[in-house]
């Protein structure tokens, strides 16, 4: 496989939000890629030889808005009741595609690819079998015989499936890879995207088409660099199937939802992803309402107005590279990265579970919980007094800035738009300023980062609090679009500071939001 480490793209555009131009392939009575628009799917948790429960619960998924239900199928016997299952959902009146998701038995697949309409295989123990563990030491020449013997069992299932007109999803899981890939790369981005390639090569060579890609990782920094990785290893052999998006076990409640949220989000903001499947520890259909303000999220950005690009360099798509800065008033350098609550225009303040680094206040003199005496207080600096104490930082706008106090640190609330060679001066002036950086666009995530690219392109290295303001009053859907406009910075190592202002949300909620993406 070529070097894809370095940057190379990876997406249509980092600067302007477009849709991948995947190529179509039909599921059963749908489309996925191409021009159309992301389906939502999910999956069955009951037992597959229970045929009335499994395609009852089919039913409640597609109801909730699932384009197509992936069904459990760990053996022949599960794989020979999907026709049942599928029987039973056609007598219901229902015609959505069904996909079996195969992990070891190639037997399995065969018998599913004759019975439904797509079949998920796993690359990475499909034709080898269960991993083994085993520490071996390939050459050349037998890592390529090994590969012939992949296509020697692989093109008969592919032949199944082209006379049947059943899609295959080639899936490729981190912690799946074969002893051989393993061997060679390691459990590494670039091994899962060349378990994945080799088996879309085959496909390619039999001219079998009908394909879709993921590769997931419950370690949504994992998730994100590879898919980008394989989406780049495709262009660079001129393929562009669609992708499949998901975060393995994401787990359940606000914690799930957020982690998907971060995940999927980084990709669809980027225009990447055809399908997505949002993975809770719930009942499935709770899935579909999560994956559905996530593509309604990305959807309402199309055709925003231009965003001025930005140098690549120093940029790292494929691995995580923290952007360094240095400290200031105990933000940024070796710090975590730190909670800023906006507390401006919020009249009652309740404590979650975790207290912020820092605060934004109105003025001086607002009240804040005695749990929260301690913390950082960043006020307007008209507003601020007593900074001798090291607990309060002036807050200026670029506009207030003719009247700075020379020796202070202080906080300085900008976006992109006002980046030019004035403010630069004045830092490459002033090494104690943390900024804080807002975004009024309606494509924030892509603002943003067009501003820290800028910003490494200076060599500055001031500290940096990504901030975002949200009208939203109900706090869930707040939290899904919050980390989906957020989480990709973090994921590239960019921020030194995270600030949400929602006042129309619960602040234990904004809270808790702010430590969970």
């Amino acid at each position: 496989m070529a070097d894809l480490t370095t940057f190379r793209m990876f997406c249509e555009n980092l600067f302007e939000y477009r849709r991948n131009p995947a190529c179509d392939v039909p599921i059963g009575n749908i489309m996925v890629g191409g021009s159309h628009p992301v389906c939502l799917q999910s999956m069955t948790t009951t037992n597959t030889l229970d045929t009335a429960a499994t395609a009852e619960q089919c039913i409640r998924i597609y109801e909730a808005g699932g384009a197509m239900v992936r069904i459990t199928t760990q053996g022949r016997r599960e794989a020979s009741n999907l026709g049942p299952i599928r029987e039973f959902i056609r007598a219901k009146g229902y015609q959505f595609p069904l996909v079996a998701d195969i992990h070891f038995n190639p037997n399995a697949a065969a018998i599913a690819a004759t019975l439904v309409e797509k079949v998920r295989i796993n690359p990475g123990n499909f034709t080898d079998g269960a991993k083994k563990f085993r520490e071996i030491e390939y050459t050349d020449a037998s890592y390529k015989l090994e590969l012939e013997e992949i296509r020697t069992k692989f093109k008969p299932f592919l032949e199944i499936c082209r006379q049947h007109d059943t899609a295959l999803r080639i899936g490729v899981n981190h912690g799946s890879l074969s002893d051989r890939i393993m061997a060679r790369y390691g459990d590494t981005p670039e091994g899962m995207v060349e378990s994945c390639m080799e088996y879309l090569r085959i496909c390619r060579e039999e001219n079998f088409n009908r394909i879709v890609l993921s590769i997931k990782s419950s370690n949504t920094r994992v998730m994100v660099h590879t898919v980008r990785l394989l989406n780049a290893a495709m262009k660079a052999e001129g393929m562009n199937y669609p992708l499949h998006l998901g975060v393995t076990e994401a787990g359940s409640g606000e914690d799930g939802r957020i982690k998907s949220a971060v995940g999927i989000g980084a990709l669809l903001a980027d225009g990447l992803g055809d399908t997505i499947r949002v993975s809770l520890t719930e009942d499935p259909e709770l899935e579909i309402p999560v994956a559905q303000q996530l593509k309604e999220h990305f959807e309402a950005i199309t055709g925003h107005l231009p965003i001025k690009p930005a140098p690549f360099v120093g940029y790292s798509p494929y691995a995580y590279v923290k952007r360094k800065s240095h400290e200031v008033a105990g933000f940024g350098g070796d710090l975590p990265v730190a909670v800023v609550a906006d507390f401006r225009g919020v009249d009652r303040i309740a404590v979650s579970g975790t207290l912020p680094e820092a605060v934004i206040m109105n003025h001086s003199g607002m009240t804040l919980p005695s749990e929260m005496s301690g913390v950082t207080r960043i006020i307007p600096v008209g507003e601020c007094s007593n900074y001798e104490n090291g607990k309060q930082l002036p807050l200026y706008t670029t506009k207030e800035l003719t009247h700075i106090m020379q020796d202070q640190p202080f906080v300085l609330e900008l976006d992109y738009s006002q980046w030019d060679e004035w403010v630069i001066d004045l830092l490459r002036n002033h090494p104690d300023v943390i900024l804080l950086l807002t975004t009024r666009h309606v494509n924030g995530l892509a603002e943003q980062r067009a501003f820290f690219l800028a910003l490494l392109h200076t060599g500055l290295t001031h500290p940096v609090i990504v901030h975002h303001h949200y009208p939203h009053t109900d706090g869930s859907l707040f939290q899904i679009d919050a980390a989906a406009d957020t989480g990709m910075l973090f994921l590239d190592g960019f921020g030194d500071g995270l600030s949400l202002a929602a006042h129309a949300v619960n602040s234990a909620v904004l809270g808790e939001t702010h430590f969970g993406i």
